[in-house]
């Protein structure tokens, strides 16, 4: 009895280091790949944990191969766009300007119904009162009303309130997004253009975004 307590409370600790060490982002909102992890690690572990005659070793191992794994993967997400956008996807915008996009629904096979759920649940009742709803890889949607039906803050007191905006990454860490790019209006001309206006490489570019409307945020790589 007491080595089933010593065991089970060494891969308790085991398991909780793992998911510390994947990061705090597993704990609140997890992309797909990472709740295949976290679901397979709890597998892993209740092996050893009811079969005492299973040496402890073989039912650590696996865990650390997972482990190690995923953070081997969650690397070349960071540096790399396919291995991101295999892993994780990329958001879709489900409402553009106040009109439901039906063929990004079915490709991310969002109902109607769940839809106007979300929808509720940011208060929001009425989707043309929508700029941009967007459905964010981990399923959150983010919802953008227009600027009118946004609540007033202090600072809208006697101002008049600008056109809603929405900004592209164009590039990511130096890799150009070229579906974002066409997205937001503009092509490489364009973007080859502004990058000598900022008088920087592609290569420099840790974060470039722009709107509809050609306002450009520009984040250049920090010297490591």
């Amino acid at each position: 009895m007491s080595i089933t307590v010593i065991r089970t409370a060494l891969l308790y600790g085991l398991l909780i280091l793992a998911v510390r060490f994947m990061g705090k982002r597993q704990v609140a909102e997890m992309e797909p790949a990472e709740f295949v992890v976290t679901m397979l690690l709890a597998n892993l572990a209740a092996v050893p944990m009811q079969d005492n005659g299973l040496p402890l070793v073989s039912g650590v191992a696996p865990i650390f191969t997972v482990l190690g794994l995923e953070l081997i993967l969650a690397v070349l997400s960071m540096k790399l766009l396919p291995v991101r956008k295999l892993l994780n996807g990329i958001p879709t915008i489900l409402i553009r300007e106040g009109k439901i996009d039906q063929k990004a629904l079915a490709v991310c096979r969002v109902s109607l119904d769940e839809l106007q759920q979300k929808l509720r649940e940011k208060d929001v009742f009425d989707y043309t009162q929508v700029a941009y709803a967007i459905l964010e890889t981990d399923g959150e949607l983010t919802v953008m009303p227009f600027p009118n039906f946004q609540p007033a803050s202090a600072g809208d007191v006697g101002a008049k309130r600008s056109q809603a905006k929405l900004y592209y990454n164009v590039i990511s860490d130096g890799i150009v997004l070229r579906n974002n790019l066409r997205q937001a209006g503009f092509d490489e001309a364009w973007l080859r253009k502004e990058l000598r206006k900022q008088k920087c490489r592609q290569r420099d570019v840790f974060l470039l975004a722009v709107d509809r409307f050609g306002e450009v945020q520009l984040v250049k790589k920090e010297k490591r």
